[in-house]
């Protein structure tokens, strides 16, 4: 049984640590929301008061935390984590950040003489219910072996990336595509729509054909096609359309530093930036359909 201190309790954080626990492990929690804090307590964490006394005894430390500023907050300063966590803790942050911060939290954790692993996730947050995330984990190859069995039991793959801020490329880039397949799935499916094809049919067509993507089958942007998807919902959030638009941004940014053109990156950024704009941000990201829809209404979402 390992104890753990873990940093960030809201719709990722939360449901990841139900699987610790069911594991066998101790989880020390806290999060900026005592809501978030309580809800986790009622699911066996053991709530802390401050970031110094959820890693008080921790064997690791997990952020889950929505920028990274948020993280390098919560690593530095007198409260934070390199100042109180015991030595031979191993520090895992798995927020989707920006490469240069996970560098510096590299620096920052090596410097302080903690083991640190970059290790972002997939999967949303119906894959931190179910225990089916995919981890990216960047560092040293010693302390990546060591946190994989850890992170196994919220997992359904954990992906050795190499070395570090590896994890956190692999994130970026593997969001782009997702969300830059999420403008193609919204415009297909209104002109379909259009078209007069049945949903439920066109579907089933494109997850067997060459239109397949991950979003097609989990997303589909109607009710009543795909389960899993927000539109069944209200688009009540999975992956909220703030949370991409910050994912598409990290993408474009890093286009900018390599010097590689991302143009269907950008049309994705657009749209996610308008949605934002548009007071959509708390939303799921697939709300982004409106914009394909001429009348701008769209199934299973009502206008204020």
């Amino acid at each position: 049984m390992a104890v753990i201190g873990w940093i960030g309790l809201g719709n990722m954080g939360r449901p990841m640590t139900t699987h610790l626990l069911a594991a066998g492990h101790r989880v020390q929690g806290f999060d900026v929301s005592p809501d978030a804090v309580a809800a986790a307590a009622r699911h066996g964490v053991e709530p802390a008061g401050s970031v110094a006394e959820a890693v008080a005894g921790a064997d690791l430390v997990v952020t889950m935390l929505p920028k990274g500023e948020h993280v390098l907050s919560v690593f530095t300063g007198p409260d934070g984590v390199l100042a109180n966590a015991p030595a031979g803790a191993v520090l895992v942050d798995s927020s989707t950040i920006d490469v240069a911060t996970a560098g510096q939290l590299h620096q920052l954790a090596a410097e302080a003489g903690f083991g640190f692993v970059d290790a972002p996730v997939s999967g949303g947050i119906s894959g931190a219910a179910a225990g089916t995330l995919s981890f990216m984990v960047g560092g040293d190859a010693d302390v990546v072996a060591g946190v994989v069995p850890l992170l196994e039991p919220m997992a359904g793959a954990v992906v050795p990336t190499g070395g570090p801020t590896t994890g956190q490329a692999a994130k970026i880039v593997n969001n782009m595509m997702c969300l830059v397949n999420l403008v193609g799935l919204a415009e297909g499916s209104q002109l379909a729509d259009r078209l007069g094809l049945d949903h439920q049919v066109f579907q089933r067509i494109v997850t067997a054909s060459s239109g397949d993507s991950w979003a097609a089958r989990t997303w589909y942007p109607v009710p009543g096609v795909v389960p899993t998807a927000a539109a069944n919902n209200g688009f009540a959030a999975g992956f909220s359309a703030a949370l991409a638009n910050k994912d598409i941004n990290l993408a474009l940014a890093a286009g900018e530093t390599t010097g590689v053109p991302l143009r269907g990156a950008g049309v994705a950024a657009e749209l996610l930036g308008r949605a934002v704009a548009d007071g959509l941000g708390d939303l799921d990201c697939t709300i982004v359909t409106r914009y394909a829809n001429p009348d701008g209404e769209l199934a299973g979402w009502k206008t204020a």
